[in-house]
């Protein structure tokens, strides 16, 4: 099987609030929006809501053990592991393994595009 494919559409537009869903864990702090993923390879493309304040300190870094591809699309989000803020138009293709959070997000919030490759597993830790 390949990657789910779509026309054009909105994601954003106030319509589609109801796809939006918390992520495990992070209820009432961040929530996700599939865009697009494959079932058999795990390989998925989403967005990714932290909500303004979110402080996610409490559960730590975290790393897995495939590569990953983010791109700040508007807010503020920090990243404990570098001590940077990124802002929008800030991108990373992470290898597997890298730490990377725990994250904060200021009044603004922050919304992310992600794109994980599962499939191309390697090293690192989950």
């Amino acid at each position: 099987m390949s990657k789910t494919t779509s026309t054009y559409w909105n994601p954003l537009a106030p319509e589609q609030a109801h796809r939006w869903r918390w992520i495990e864990g992070l209820e009432n702090q961040v929530q996700e929006l599939v865009l697009s993923e494959d079932p058999d390879t795990g390989e998925i493309t989403r967005l990714t809501r932290f909500l303004p304040g979110v402080d996610t300190s409490a559960l730590g870094g975290k790393a897995h053990p495939f590569p990953e591809e983010i791109f700040i699309v508007a807010g503020r989000l920090f990243d404990g592991a570098f001590g940077l803020w990124l802002e929008s138009g800030h991108y990373a293709s992470r290898p597997p393994g890298e730490v990377h959070g725990p994250f904060r997000t200021d009044g603004a919030g922050c919304l992310v595009l992600d794109v994980s490759f599962p499939q191309r597993g390697g090293e690192g830790s989950s």
